[in-house]
């Protein structure tokens, strides 16, 4: 039976099972045999990792063709104008070329938020703020580079939702197993019939009788 594990990855874990420089990685909060990342989390985000045994729903979860929504809660550094959030709603450019537009808002500070380690630097001059942005694209370091590009950089990065998955009721380093969900109805042949019994027989469909071509042009 496929497996489904979704895991509040804490900020330094890389999301892969094995690393040759000792840093933590996900076996060190994972015990389950067979199970990979679906799409990256980078080393100093935070937040939801879906994880699975079964390569085409790892496909579907991490592929930007599926445009699986995203949901991150944002610190950025300073207030986000009304300018920089329209922007962002309507696509940024960036060296690889410009975004889909995305979904954003300001939120207040997740009161179920718990401390980061090592925290995110102060400093009494500079305000921060939180947003909440929603991506149907995962590029290598997207929100950041983002939040950059209208002028307000990104101090934390939380994923808090993955499609219909969120991390209520995880805390850092745990996990859960969930269903597996449905996969996508296939356009292609359809399955026989039963054994035992005969598929229906669609009727014939006959020609419509041509009338006969009209001698008179329209002018």
């Amino acid at each position: 039976m496929p497996r489904l594990i979704l895991l509040n990855k804490p900020y330094g874990v890389l999301p892969q099972f094995t690393d040759d420089q000792g840093r933590p990685t996900l076996a060190e909060l994972v015990p389950v045999k067979g199970v990979y990342a679906a799409g990256r989390l980078d080393r100093d985000s935070e937040g939801l990792l879906a994880l699975s045994d079964d390569g085409p729903l790892i496909a579907r979860i991490a592929s930007p063709a599926n445009k699986m929504p995203k949901t991150y809660w944002v610190q950025v550094e300073g207030v986000p104008t009304d300018e920089a959030l329209e922007a962002l709603r309507r696509g940024v450019t960036l060296k690889d070329g410009p975004t889909l537009p995305a979904e954003v808002r300001r939120m207040e500070e997740p009161e179920s938020l718990w401390p980061r380690d090592p925290p995110v630097r102060y400093r009494a001059a500079i305000p921060t703020s939180w947003i909440a942005l929603t991506l149907r694209e995962g590029r290598n370091r997207q929100v950041r580079r983002m939040t950059a590009a209208v002028g307000f950089p990104t101090l934390r990065l939380i994923r808090w939702s993955i499609g219909d998955w969120t991390l209520d009721g995880l805390a850092p380093g745990q996990w859960r197993e969930v269903p597996q969900p449905p996969a996508t109805p296939s356009k292609g042949p359809k399955a026989p019939a039963p054994t035992g019994q005969r598929a229906p027989v669609k009727p014939r469909r006959t020609a419509a009788p041509r009338s006969a071509p009209s001698r008179s042009r329209s002018r």
